[in-house]
């Protein structure tokens, strides 16, 4: 197979860090050890002694499969807020449960090995110790009341099923909105709305509207993309849910109904609740 000309200069180039600073330690990945060596033979062949080099295993992503990074989108902010990051934990594989235990908290190494013990017995809920680990790392980057908060959140939310109570509220005046050409006889569809009737009122492209145009995600085309894998759920006021996606139709109507007091959930953890900014009490 070619191999760039930049696979082979990379580690000459950081050997050569070695020996312009002279150093005695270098740390890095395990991933990294063909390059860190590289530094010893280079300072060896400079008539200097050669570095120790310690290494660290790598941290594998919330996918469970790569190492953690922001380019594969799997990995967990440091200035997350601290419910994304509960929620983040949570979601790990629970095959990574002890090593992120050893890599990021400071729980003792002896109470490490009796959840070892217990995982290979299956003496021991993984949800237990996932949570243990999520209130960990979380006061770790914020702190215990943060820890706390975003515990409780997480079990309202989703052990318990239940919608958290401080989610975005997305305020719309209905009536700069509402298609007139639409009849409203059924009570059902007093409410209802369709957005951005200017352009498309069928298929996903009204909510990718509603999604983008109130920042609950950053672009058209990062609401459609979601859109398309099923990943939005609309909880009516009266409790039901449908999943979203394109060539669906909510409630089975050819247009996207946006009525007030509904719900958006968009993954896991982002809510949104229309507020009709039109009614009055």
């Amino acid at each position: 197979h070619p191999i760039g000309i930049t696979e082979l200069m990379y580690p000459l180039l950081q050997a050569y860090d070695s020996v312009m600073i002279e150093s005695d330690v270098e740390f890095g990945g395990i991933d990294q050890k063909f390059n860190c060596l590289m530094g010893r033979e280079l300072q060896q062949m400079m008539g200097q002694p050669a570095q120790h080099v310690f290494f660290t295993p790598l941290l594998v992503g919330t996918d469970g499969k790569m190492k953690m990074s922001k380019s594969l989108d799997n990995y967990i902010a440091v200035d997350d807020p601290p419910n994304e990051m509960y929620g983040k934990v949570m979601s790990l594989p629970d095959d990574l449960i002890m090593d992120y235990f050893e890599l990021i908290t400071d729980v003792p190494d002896d109470e490490l090995n009796e959840y070892r013990k217990a995982l290979s017995t299956d003496s021991i809920n993984p949800m237990f110790l996932k949570k243990r680990l999520a209130h960990e790392i979380v006061v770790e980057f914020h702190d215990v009341e943060a820890a706390d908060v975003a515990q409780t959140a997480f079990e309202k939310q989703f052990q318990m099923r239940r919608v958290p109570d401080d989610i975005q509220d997305i305020r719309i005046s209905f009536d700069e909105y509402i298609d007139p050409s639409i009849e409203r006889s059924s009570s059902d569809l007093l409410e209802a709305i369709t957005v951005d009737v200017s352009n498309i009122v069928m298929g996903p492209v009204g909510l990718a509207h509603i999604l983008s145009h109130y920042g609950i995600v950053k672009s058209n085309s990062d609401a459609k993309r979601l859109i398309n894998q099923g990943a939005i759920k609309i909880i009516y006021p009266d409790g039901q849910e449908y999943i979203y996606k394109e060539g669906m139709y909510i409630r089975d109507k050819m247009i996207i109904e946006i009525i007030d007091g509904m719900i958006i959930k968009v993954g896991k953890r982002r809510f949104a609740k229309i507020i009709n900014t039109d009614k009055t009490d």
